[in-house]
């Protein structure tokens, strides 16, 4: 076996790669063996018929397929290792020659590793990050331990009010007429949750225990049932249960239950602290991104098509596996979608040459700075990798073969690119104008949703 490589245009190559006459002809025999007991010929018993008699009768090439499809997936991944090139696609292949007696001999059209020229990637400018927590971000933080904590008070002497989670019966009419999945029974609802549409929960504030009332709503525009969108309804309510949310009060004993500390200032640091811990490890992520972002941004490499189109297929397989974990199929979500594979791989293009890109520049970064992972990083790998799946290192170091290992220390190797690209970033401040801007922006925000809050007002 023998393997040529020539070098085409735009990061591609062509492999030729030589197989002996014996190995295709022992494939043509495998191929005989798995169909043979389903052919049958005059004057054979079926499943007894030789192979020349089934060349004879149906054509020399009859396994010729099969044979040859063996013979490549059985050859091509060894011999792709052998060719001394960095191979980054599926290929692309053909037979060249096959036939009894001859030698089988194939090409694969493949892309390798595209060159890659870096602009500036030390010193790279990123934007100092606030890592402070503000008393509204503690506070917010310690009414949801709260709400965890919250009781509930049964309530007889008085109508439905906002925050109020009540048990009700229901029924919807459009023209007069009841429709499908409109009906609930001992249905519970919290009053200002917004888990019906607008104005639903707004009309049974007021509403009294026992007593049936008329909710009348308008379906929005855009609801998902079409044969309801944009029209009007009436609910036929009636309340049969209203239960009053009490939040503990705020001192040292609610401190004392829900932490560790004593004391409400002693629980108002630690929520604090917390906070900036977080804060600090998502600006730490945030920063990294933002430089590699920068750097990719003025690399210059043109990548391969066929490079591009198996990492789209990758992503897809991705997007498989979740799907999957949340038991839906690939198939399942193109039939709803009315999708199809190769539409999706071609949506996830743009991430694909992101992905791409930003492997390329840490692997150029590797490559510049003399980059390179210890056997020290690998244990510490192992070792977190072992309390992720609680397994003992040793038992997963055991299960860990030399070609894995050598991608983990490449792997490795990478994240110290990204450590070194995030360390050499100098942190600026933020423009004035763009936190002018972005102080425009909230407020504008804010505006719109009280717009929306005015406009339920004026419809109810």
């Amino acid at each position: 076996m023998s393997v040529t490589v020539e070098k085409l245009e735009k990061s591609m190559v062509k492999l030729t790669i030589t197989e002996p006459a014996e190995k295709f002809e022992a494939a043509i025999e495998h191929a005989y063996e798995k169909q043979k007991h389903s052919i049958s010929a005059p004057g054979f018993r079926k499943g007894k018929v030789p192979l020349k008699m089934v060349e004879k009768l149906y054509g020399e090439g009859v396994f010729y397929e099969d044979a040859a499809n063996e013979v490549i997936n059985t050859t091509y991944p060894e011999e792709a290792k052998t060719c001394g090139e960095e191979l980054t696609s599926m290929p692309k292949i053909s037979v060249s020659q096959l036939g009894h007696g001859k030698e089988f001999i194939y090409t694969a059209e493949v892309a390798v590793k595209p060159p890659v020229k870096l602009g500036e990637y030390k010193g790279v400018e990123v934007t100092k990050p606030d890592v402070t927590a503000t008393e509204e971000e503690v506070n917010k933080k310690i009414d949801e331990e709260r709400n965890k904590n919250a009781k509930y008070n049964e309530i007889t002497d008085r109508p439905v009010k906002d925050g109020d989670e009540i048990k009700l019966d229901f029924e919807g009419f459009v023209d007069g007429e009841a429709f499908q999945g409109g009906k609930g029974t001992d249905y519970p609802l919290t009053i200002g949750s917004h888990s019906f549409i607008p104005g639903f929960e707004e009309g049974l504030v007021g509403a009294e225990i026992g007593k049936e009332l008329d909710v009348n709503v308008t379906f929005p525009e855009n609801y998902q049932e079409k044969s309801l969108a944009g029209k009007p309804a009436v609910f036929k309510c009636t309340v049969k249960s209203i239960r009053e949310k009490v939040l503990p009060e705020l001192n040292d004993e609610f401190a004392d239950e829900v932490s560790e500390f004593s004391t409400l200032e002693e629980y108002k640091a630690d929520v604090k602290a917390k906070i900036e811990e977080q804060k600090a490890e998502d600006a730490k992520t945030a920063k990294e991104n933002e430089a590699i972002e920068k750097i990719t941004k003025d690399m210059k490499v043109e990548i391969p098509e066929a490079m591009l189109d198996t990492q789209a297929d990758q992503l897809v397989d991705e997007w498989g596996q979740r799907f999957q974990a949340q038991g839906l199929s690939l198939d399942q979500y193109f039939q709803y979608t009315g999708s199809n594979r190769k539409q999706m791989a071609e949506q996830l293009k743009p991430e694909a040459e992101r992905r791409i890109k930003t492997r390329l520049a840490l692997e150029e970064i590797v490559k510049l700075e003399n980059i390179t992972a210890t056997e020290e990083d690998f244990e510490a790998e192992i070792k977190k990798m072992a309390e992720q799946y609680r397994m003992e290192p040793e038992k997963l170091k055991g299960l860990v073969n030399d070609e894995e290992k050598e991608q983990m220390m490449k792997d490795l190797a990478v994240q110290k690119a990204v450590d070194f690209v995030a360390e050499n970033a100098v942190e600026v401040e933020k423009p004035a104008e763009e936190k002018k801007d972005e102080k425009k922006s909230d407020e504008e925000a804010a505006d719109k949703v009280e717009e929306k809050a005015d406009g339920k007002k004026d419809a109810e």
